[in-house]
């Protein structure tokens, strides 16, 4: 049966209710529930749109929707496909019987829309689509692989360190197709059927957009789901961090001696274990006597700080019994209560808990904002489980399998709201994790623990692209990856010299890592607090020998100079949420060579980078789309429209100038 009840078309056919309505310029949102009645959620669709009256045309056996550019036709059975000006781009898997669909087989008995029973819960829920040979598929976060174009892969819809799930894809056929549920599950773009899964919920939810081209495409996605403000200039300059620093006195000495190099620090940053247990989210007096008068030195510098905060909570830590009387920690749902067990006997706070949320903030604000703290480093954020067993564990919000993706927003939604209640501004914050819309709460993400090797530079290409697709414009990686590497390797020190080039051209310029061996020896025997654990080896840019520190200094000094560019960048990412660090075919999306880039990239739309990627490499081929181009380092001018081989000396990496 067909209904048509305001701007929405509605199909009901058995225990299945189907909506399609308009959401957002040339977009829908699709719903469909067996259910009584949907949910309400909205999920990562949060932003208010305008209304829209769709056309809607019902007859007997198949019914229309058209909203601007998209539209969709429902056929009596049930079966939904998609149209960007009349060309189909997406068309569901069925192939059971339905008189009305062309690619029909009825003994197979594989549906478009499958909804399978939990005992005692929810549903199991798997949506099929047919595969399309010519099609490539961009986006969805982030993930440790090599691939630009998702197509072929199978990804797993969840949060891990260094994993990122944002499930937003760009297609080239010219379409944006959000998976808008935070449940824990799969999608494969197959060859033979793209197939989404949540492994618990109790409807099912996307939105979909067509656009003439992939910037159009974000534009609207962004529209619905949230921009980030406006950066602030102040911070678009250097970040300083390692693993870690122990003490106040450490903090200050790298910064002055920053500040006689001549050497402007943006931001620099106390990482982890500066207190005394997790959970008491403040500084170990012993090791960190006087905050305040630290903090006052290093903003005379111009100087921003910036502290570590874990959303664990450590059994003997000085919050844990009032968090658990209150009902402000995740829950096991057998077994022990601890979700995580580095250095410590913890259990993780409930982000999804509005009260909780509040509890961590005033705890920060107490412990850190009066002290002059400017900035959060929001780590562990997927959470990090010891065991990503997801039905074991349970929010306010609902069983993990059921909400878990949208913890990192609501952890940054945590700092946001609460600085922003507080009358803090231009708020950046730093985080390891990220959902659907996360921009919003003015938090860069980074690409986690990685390890410094060129295979992760290489991955880190290509997962600060798809990022920016899924809506994710304040992006950054540790210099040099985060583990294994040592300034007495020079294959290492060659790897953070090409790493750090490129860094130069992404949205935030940090170096951060935790350098080997481990020989300096804990500041205190005692098994918690400041003095507790070990650290890196140092890892400012002084630490791996004169040659790149003088690399190091100059590619500071071009970042210093881009500096106004960046700014105008980050206007553009919260007027129409374009990313800073965009595929070729983003901004040239005519040409069909650019649609098979994935080792150069186009930082904003002047200047196209190609770094490079590989050890003891001096050149590289390029290619440049149609247009003039000039190479930024030796001022050499290029016809575009075909592929170069451009020279890369140890100093630079190729960049060129659109002109």
């Amino acid at each position: 049966m067909f209904i048509q009840e305001n701007n929405c078309l509605i199909f009901k056919k058995a225990n299945e209710t189907l909506k399609i309505e308009a959401w957002g310029k040339d977009s829908f949102r699709v719903r469909s529930t067996t259910e009584k009645d949907f949910s309400g959620n909205t999920w990562g669709l949060t932003e208010k749109i305008s209304s829209i009256n769709p056309t809607i045309k019902i007859e007997k056996d198949e019914s229309f929707i058209e909203n601007g550019k998209i539209s969709a036709k429902i056929s009596n059975s049930g079966v939904l496909t998609f149209f960007n000006d009349k060309k189909e781009v997406l068309h569901e898997y069925y192939r059971s019987y339905d008189p009305s669909a062309s690619k029909e087989s009825i003994c197979t008995k594989i549906v478009n829309r499958e909804y399978k029973g939990i005992p005692g819960g929810d549903y199991k829920l798997t949506v099929r689509f047919d595969s399309n040979d010519d099609e490539k598929i961009f986006g969805m976060g982030q993930y440790q692989t090599p691939y630009l174009d998702m197509k072929g892969c199978v990804l797993e819809l969840a949060q891990r360190n260094s994993q990122i799930s944002i499930p937003f894809a760009v297609s080239s056929l010219g379409y944006g197709f959000l998976w808008n549920n935070p449940a824990v599950g799969r999608v494969s773009f197959g060859k033979n059927l793209t197939e989404w899964i949540s492994e618990s919920t109790v409807e099912m939810d996307y939105w979909i957009t067509a656009g003439e081209n992939p910037k159009k495409i974000v534009e609207n996605y962004t529209e619905v789901v949230g921009r980030a403000p406006v950066m602030s200039e102040k911070y678009l300059g250097f970040w300083q961090c390692k693993l870690r620093y122990r003490t106040q006195e450490e903090v200050l000495e790298v910064a002055r001696k920053y500040k006689e190099l001549g050497i402007h620090l943006d931001v620099i940053v106390i990482d982890f274990f500066h207190w005394v247990r997790q959970g008491d989210w403040g500084f170990d007096k012993e090791y960190w006597p006087d905050p305040k008068a630290m903090c006052d030195e290093l903003h005379a510098m111009g100087t921003k700080v910036m502290v570590s905060v874990w959303p664990s909570v450590d059994k003997k830590c000085s919050h844990f019994y009032e968090m658990a009387d209150k009902g402000l920690l995740v829950r096991t749902e057998r077994g022990t209560t601890q979700t995580y067990d580095f250095n410590g006997d913890c259990i993780t706070f409930d982000a999804t808990n509005p009260e909780a949320r509040d509890y961590i903030w005033n705890v920060c604000k107490e412990n850190y904002v009066k002290y002059g703290i400017d900035m959060f480093w929001l780590d562990n954020a997927e959470p990090d489980y010891t065991i990503y067993d997801f039905d074991n564990y349970r929010y306010q919000l609902g069983s993990a399998l059921s909400c878990s993706n949208i913890y990192p927003k609501m952890y940054a939604q945590a700092f946001f709201d609460g600085m922003k209640a507080d009358g803090i501004k231009d708020i950046v914050n730093l985080e390891r994790c990220a959902w659907v819309g996360s921009q919003k709460y003015s938090t860069v993400l980074w690409n986690g623990d990685v390890q410094s090797t060129f295979e992760c530079l290489r991955d880190s290409v290509v997962e600060g692209l798809n990022i920016g697709l899924a809506g994710i414009p304040w992006w950054t990686t540790d210099i040099g990856g985060f583990m294994y590497g040592n300034p007495e390797d020079p294959n290492f020190v060659q790897l953070i010299k090409r790493w750090f080039e490129f860094a130069v051209y992404t949205p935030i310029l940090r170096l951060h890592g935790d350098r080997d061996p481990h020989d300096i020896k804990p500041l205190s025997d005692k098994d918690y607090g400041g003095g507790y654990l070990y650290t890196g080896r140092p890892n400012e840019i002084w630490s791996y020998g004169d040659e790149a520190f003088e690399l190091m200094k100059a590619q500071i000094k071009k970042r210093e100079e881009l500096k106004p560019y960046i700014s105008k960048l980050m206007k553009e990412a919260s007027e129409k949420g374009f990313p800073l660090m965009r595929t070729m075919f983003f901004e040239f999306p005519e040409d069909k060579e650019t649609w098979n880039l994935k080792d150069q990239y186009m930082f904003g739309s002047e200047y196209l980078v190609a770094p490079i990627l590989t050890i003891n490499t001096y050149e590289r081929e390029v290619y440049l789309p149609n247009g003039k181009w000039t190479n930024i380092n030796t001022g050499k001018v290029y016809e575009g429209g075909k592929t170069y081989t451009v020279e890369a000396p140890i100093e630079s990496i190729p960049v060129f100038k659109k002109n």
